[in-house]
């Protein structure tokens, strides 16, 4: 059997947890030795035997980011020639995977990572392009001859987005972690270079700067953090100059009021982000859209509680009082998101956060509990396993 998987982001250029899916579902594929795993993704050149990259097209330098994608996913669909199945991965590649489908006749399985209609901030970012990645997203959904849902909570939200979808063929496959890359393995001289004093306690945030990380809040939420404990921000890739300015705006704020706020604005390498969780006291993730939230299960794994947002497919993966505390929010029923008593949504958080550093023994127990559940539930080689069962369900297998 014949797999090719279409994605935006592969190694080395991965900037969210898509691209970590994409790599490590890749990964535990190839392992099974029973199929012919093709990897096309944007970008490139790369050295990975079975692996294409489709840069941008001349051609459409200086157009709509949105319409630059599309070109580059017919490169993608036409690359597909001979494939038994096409899996594609966001919206990004959604297209290259309906039109290849179509081209040739074969079944399009796509995953669900995020929803165009619960983003509607990306107008702020791609413009009209926005429209078009809908539109995108739209048909490859009514299309695809399976859809996969990465937690519960992301199969509601797509049976509520697109409800002319069949929900017999949506199904869900959790996402996963690699507990051995993903352990504890404490350095406190490579936190120390970033800043952060390895002997205070520091509750870390890692992210991007979107709206949908909820950033801002828990900015906000931290001025109520006591003296002794550090806030510790791996955040950078801004969709927006405007986010990035609220952003350093609420930062500094922060600053004038108090010590121990670092603020990491480049992409670490992800040895480096084990060492500062692996040094950390507590993880935060005050995301008001969340389909499942892999940075919490990247946490866990590195024995760290979790503060989190009850949202999307975060409850599937805290569990409130055994491996962190959930955050409650009511939003607004718009696409957005956003709380509808911020103050409140502020407070809370404010209120869990404290609660996590009040008792730090408490918090490491509760670390441990995270990484045992981590391990036992969400390894890449049942999800591996569970996806074959999708394919094999579309290829009458």
């Amino acid at each position: 059997m014949r797999i090719d998987i279409l994605s935006k982001e592969y190694p080395p250029s991965i900037y969210g947890g898509a691209g970590v899916h994409v790599a490590e579902l890749t990964r535990a594929l190839r392992s099974r030795g029973d199929t012919d795993v093709r990897v096309h993704a944007f970008g490139g050149p790369r050295d990975e035997e079975g692996t294409t990259s489709h840069p941008d097209l001349p051609q459409l330098d200086g157009t709509n980011a949105a319409l630059s994608t599309l070109g580059v996913d017919l490169t993608m669909a036409a690359a597909c020639a001979g494939t038994d199945l096409v899996h594609s991965h966001t919206w990004y590649a959604n297209f290259a995977g309906h039109v290849a489908g179509l081209l040739e006749g074969v079944p399009h399985v796509l995953s669900a990572h995020s929803l165009e209609p619960m983003r509607p901030w990306k107008a702020e970012q791609l413009g009209g392009g926005y429209r078009l990645s809908s539109w995108v997203e739209r048909t490859a959904y009514e299309g695809a001859a399976a859809v996969i849902a990465v937690s519960a909570g992301m199969r509601e939200d797509i049976l509520r987005s697109y409800p002319s979808v069949d929900p017999e063929k949506v199904k869900v496959v959790h996402n996963g972690i690699d507990s051995q890359l993903w352990q504890p393995r404490p350095d406190p001289d490579a936190v120390r270079r970033h800043g952060i004093d390895p002997d205070r306690p520091s509750a870390v945030f890692v992210g991007r700067i979107t709206r949908q990380k909820g950033l801002p809040y828990l900015l906000r939420a931290a001025a109520e953090l006591p003296p002794e404990v550090q806030l510790v921000l791996l955040a950078g890739a801004p969709d927006t100059p405007e986010i990035k300015a609220e952003v350093e705006a609420l930062i500094e704020g922060l600053r004038a009021q108090r010590d121990g706020v670092v603020w990491v604005p480049e992409m670490l390498p992800r040895d480096e982000v084990v060492a500062v969780l692996s040094g950390a006291s507590v993880f935060l993730c005050p995301s008001v859209y969340e389909p499942l939230g892999i940075v919490n299960l990247e946490a866990m794994a590195c024995g760290l509680p979790v503060v989190a947002t009850a949202t999307g497919g975060i409850p599937e993966v805290v569990v409130d009082g055994e491996t962190g505390w959930l955050v409650p929010i009511e939003q607004v029923q718009d696409g957005t998101g956003i709380p509808v008593d911020e103050d409140r949504f502020v407070a809370d958080l404010a209120a869990a956060m404290n609660n996590a550093v009040a008792d730090l023994d408490r918090a490491q127990r509760m670390g441990r509990a995270g990484r045992e559940r981590a391990v036992e539930s969400f390894s890449w080689e049942t999800i591996g396993d569970r996806t074959m069962e999708v394919y094999r369900a579309v290829l009458g297998q």
